[in-house]
């Protein structure tokens, strides 16, 4: 990574340990937002300047600096002027195709821009203008929004998204999000064994948990399988992207049919139902902190952490007790749950600060790379809003998101908006078929609710 010296007098402020960890020589990850759009985009060059100007620039200073180097190798944000044009881009496709055709041309277009390193001598981020409708959420248009990584985390870049938006049905109320239940401590839990039983559950889950992070980042990977090429550079080849969406009304069916406590967990179940015979892990990345509420005191910077999760097997002795499919939906909750009585991640986070003061913010970037490059997948989720929006008048009818440049053949993200469930799914090119895989969540997605809504099962 070629990084600029600063000269002195230039207004700065320091890179946060992880933004240096996630661009570096061994990481470089961004985020890509896409907007789906009910009109064709009809925002003229200086509109859109002034939207840029006024309303995405103003929410944090990272998007109009540069990342540099000072004479102690020190990487600082390096306030600069932006040249808005040189981050505005409008691809030119075939006129007259259908959508289904341009899904192809836009799927293609996403996979290179996901793999085309952000010049380091401009701000980090870049917007990409799609005037070409597609067959996703019957869109006549596509804003993608690709911004760094360091930058900050996913809750914090979504966030700046939905801070350029508005409601449908009132610009001037708030946007509003999914209420997080707050855990509650049953006061019959509270006797002496209860309380020893869930202190030893926890050191023992942290243990392992921080134990199987270490190992599968240095030692042991998973095993070649139909999702996991474990190619070295996986995340320069290109891929394929495929979204599905699901009612939430019926994910929350799901859940309160079977007991599950939330529907983030739910959906992760739902994407993890296929049969793996193989030693296989997934790496949950997600927030630190919960989107809650959308304002300007949200805290900025990268807070989030990984979590190797376990895929559960199938093998030809569980095939009675997996022929209710519900029987893995609850073992992969088991999981879930067991993992989220854990402080594995925090020690995790500590062991990161360590190899930084110790080896340098590469080392720690290297960690980094080998925790995600061992496994089989990543996935990340996280809340959107609960009514329909607009950008500059124009009815987003789509909202996802896509992590890229992770060393992962395939990488899933969930994001929910306006009653629905988005499951985005980033698949190797050559290794998976996105379409085909897409079709066989759909289809587990109703096996599972046909199940979870019988009485008899």
């Amino acid at each position: 990574m070629e990084y600029l010296k600063v000269e002195e007098g230039d207004q700065r402020e320091p890179v946060s340990p992880t933004g240096q960890f996630l661009n570096s020589e061994a990481l470089s990850l961004c985020i890509l937002g896409v907007l789906e759009l009910g009109v064709p985009i009809s925002i003229d060059e200086s509109h859109m300047d002034s939207l840029v100007k006024d309303v995405f620039l103003p929410t944090n200073p990272r998007f109009s600096s540069i990342m540099v180097e000072d004479e102690n190798g020190e990487k600082l944000w390096k306030r600069v002027k932006v040249k808005i044009k040189d981050h505005i881009k409008t691809p030119t496709f075939p006129s007259g195709l259908s959508p289904k055709i341009y899904d192809k041309y836009i799927d293609d277009y996403i996979s290179d821009i996901a793999t085309e390193k952000l010049p380091v001598t401009r701000p980090l981020w870049q917007i990409h203008l799609i005037n070409y409708p597609t067959s996703n959420s019957n869109a006549a248009s596509s804003m993608i929004f690709k911004i760094h990584h360091s930058i900050g985390d996913g809750f914090s870049l979504i966030g700046v998204l939905l801070s350029c938006l508005q409601r449908a049905d009132d610009p001037s109320l708030p946007l509003t999000f999914p209420s997080v239940p707050l855990s509650s401590t049953n006061k019959d839990s509270n006797g002496l064994f209860k309380k020893v039983s869930r202190i030893f559950s926890v050191v023992t889950n942290t243990v392992s948990d921080f134990y199987t992070s270490i190992v599968w980042s240095s030692l042991l990977e998973d095993d070649m399988s139909p999702i996991r090429s474990g190619v070295a550079g996986v995340e320069f080849r290109p891929f394929s992207v495929a979204t599905v969406t699901f009612s939430l009304d019926h994910i929350k069916q799901i859940k309160s049919n079977i007991g599950a406590k939330t529907v983030r967990v739910q959906a992760k179940q739902i994407q993890l139902h296929w049969c793996c015979s193989t030693r296989g892990n997934f790496a949950v990345m997600f927030p630190i902190k919960e989107m809650i509420k959308l304002d300007s005191k949200t805290p900025w910077g990268n807070y989030f952490a990984f979590l190797h999760v376990p895929l559960p097997k199938l093998t030809d002795d569980d095939s009675t007790s997996y022929s209710n499919p519900l029987e893995f939906v609850w073992k992969t909750r088991e999981i879930i749950n067991a993992k989220k009585s854990s402080l594995g991640v925090y020690l995790t986070g500590r062991l990161l600060q360590v190899l930084k003061i110790l080896r340098g913010p590469e080392a720690a970037a290297r960690y980094i790379h080998g925790t995600i490059k061992n496994v089989s997948m990543g996935i990340t989720n996280l809340m959107g809003p609960v009514e329909p929006m607009t950008l500059a008048d124009h009815p987003v009818t789509g909202l996802y998101f896509m992590s890229v440049g992770a060393p992962h053949s395939l990488v899933t993200t969930i994001m929910s908006y306006n009653g629905q469930l988005r499951i985005a799914i980033g698949a190797e090119k050559g290794l998976i078929d996105a379409q085909k895989l897409k079709s066989c969540i759909e289809d587990a997605f109703q096996t599972i609710l046909k199940a979870a809504c019988d009485d008899d099962t």
